[in-house]
């Protein structure tokens, strides 16, 4: 497997505190990742400092180039898109205004025929088809996330970047938006997932981080993470299996 993101002793905090102290970790083309950990651990400013939103030290090599000076601009570009924890919609704006918002990218490196991933998002969230013309503001709060999820894709990233995608969902809708994870993995899209649902992040991931105080405490692939007592009694909400 060839590399899409390959990152190396990244630092990165908000002022004088720093949240991350030296990260290690790659992802692969057409892999899901996750990274799980406990609130504050520096699951989200790991995305942040990926996308450019927070300044950071270290080496980010995307997709072959180093990121070192990319505005967040240029890595959107590039090819990385986030749905940040706040999904962040136009909520005076359709539902479909927003996905066409999406398609920034596409539009200016004159994708041909870019408008097409509209159907492919609805493919995907019929539900969102449902309410093309809704006002996003007005929709629940599952409705937002899929929405959210979608203008990212409209974009044809080469890396999905998800932040807490279950966070304050109905265990319904929890479902649901990893049953799209899982479909989007089937068809390649190349996702990091950073997740507090750590048996769903898990269930869908090919392999998974385990940040704590801002470092890797375990790595390994999903499943052998899933069996790891350690994961399994901190972070599955069941107590280690005994020897």
């Amino acid at each position: 497997m060839s590399a899409l993101l390959q990152v190396e002793k990244l630092h990165a905090g908000y002022g004088r505190a720093e949240v991350l102290s030296g990260l290690d970790f790659h992802l692969d083309k057409g892999r899901v990742v996750t990274v799980i950990g406990p609130n504050g651990a520096g699951k989200s400013t790991t995305l942040n400092a990926l996308m450019g939103v927070l300044p950071s030290r270290g080496r980010i090599v995307f997709d072959g180039r180093d990121l070192a000076g990319c505005s967040l601009e240029e890595r959107v570009m590039l090819g990385l898109a986030l749905v940040p924890e706040k999904r962040e919609l136009f909520g005076t704006m359709p539902v479909e205004d927003n996905l066409i918002l999406g398609g920034y990218r596409a539009m200016k490196l004159r994708v041909p025929n870019w408008q097409r991933e509209i159907e492919r998002v609805y493919e995907l969230f019929p539900r969102l088809k449902e309410r093309r013309a809704q006002l996003a503001g007005t929709l629940s709060g599952g409705e937002r996330q899929m929405l959210a999820v979608g203008r990212a894709l409209m974009s044809a990233p080469k890396l999905l970047m998800l932040d807490e995608p279950s966070l304050g969902l109905a265990p319904l809708v929890v479902r649901e938006i990893f049953r799209i994870i899982a479909r989007l993995r089937e068809q390649g899209t190349s996702i990091l997932l950073v997740e507090q649902n750590a048996r769903a992040a898990l269930e869908v991931a090919d392999h998974g981080y385990v940040l704590e105080t801002g470092s890797i405490a375990l790595q390994g692939p999903a499943e052998q993470l899933a069996g790891d007592p350690r994961v399994i009694e901190t972070y599955l909400g069941a107590a280690a299996p005994k020897h």
